[in-house]
């Protein structure tokens, strides 16, 4: 199971936010590419980026400094926010981004994620953000009646390469994982799941390791690396053992 260590960017900057309020940034870093080699030095073996000025913009914003983090390091990067036509999907991974994660396309133009998973597959994650079970989109602004569930379900077929499960009233929060819930989703899918919003200590990844098998492919983790937490070291030592 892997932990991605999560950069979200707001204005050029590393920042966190409270269940997805834009108003609420507390900025971690002045430069994403720093953090990320900072991440990279700690041993993690992936990086999980979002664009918050674009997943409300619906186009790439901060691209000067999502380009700075891929050529500071050399660990795999997986980047959502404002992905939301094939031509910017072709150039994320032309520039190195290994995966881009779908979210708000997948509501309003579901036949661009089948085609973006067919013309490059094992380059497209599928991003559920749910608010009370529901899918939210543009950014977490608009709140869908469509049910996470039923949005993976929808995309079983797509070849998607993972799904990035965020129950949004636990991201930031500190307030622990929504483990039953995502394996629920896990359970119900055949597409390997990752977990995000509230991972907050070695609790919540050993709750997640421990069901790693009903198809858990990872967990995010953003604040509780920032503010210390979640040690790194003894994270990763949990998920080596």
């Amino acid at each position: 199971m892997i932990l991605f260590p999560a950069i979200d960017m707001k204005d050029g900057k590393a920042v966190r936010l409270l269940r997805g309020e834009m108003d609420t940034a507390t900025v971690f870093n002045e430069d994403p590419a720093a953090q990320a080699v900072a991440f990279a030095e700690q041993g993690f073996q992936w990086l999980h980026l979002v664009d918050l000025n674009g997943a409300f913009e619906g186009r790439p914003v901060n691209a000067a400094a999502v380009e700075a983090v891929v050529a500071a390091v050399d660990l795999p990067v997986q980047l959502g926010g404002g992905i939301r036509d094939l031509a910017t999907i072709e150039r994320w991974l032309e520039l190195g981004v290994r995966r881009v994660i779908l979210g708000t396309v997948a509501v309003k133009n579901p036949d661009l994620v089948r085609e973006a998973c067919r013309r490059f597959p094992g380059r497209v994650v599928l991003g559920i953000d749910a608010r009370g079970g529901r899918v939210a989109v543009e950014g977490w602004a608009e709140v869908s009646e469509i049910t996470a569930d039923d949005l993976a379900r929808r995309f079983e077929d797509a070849g998607a390469a993972a799904i990035v499960y965020t129950d949004i009233d636990r991201d930031g929060a500190l307030q622990g994982a929504n483990v039953s819930a995502t394996l629920a989703l896990a359970e119900a899918i055949a597409t390997p799941v990752i977990a995000s919003g509230g991972v907050a200590s070695l609790d919540d990844i050993a709750a997640f390791l421990s069901i790693a098998d009903s198809g858990i492919e990872g967990v995010i983790s953003g604040r509780a690396l920032y503010d210390g937490r979640l040690d790194p070291a003894s994270a990763l030592a949990l998920l080596a053992a």
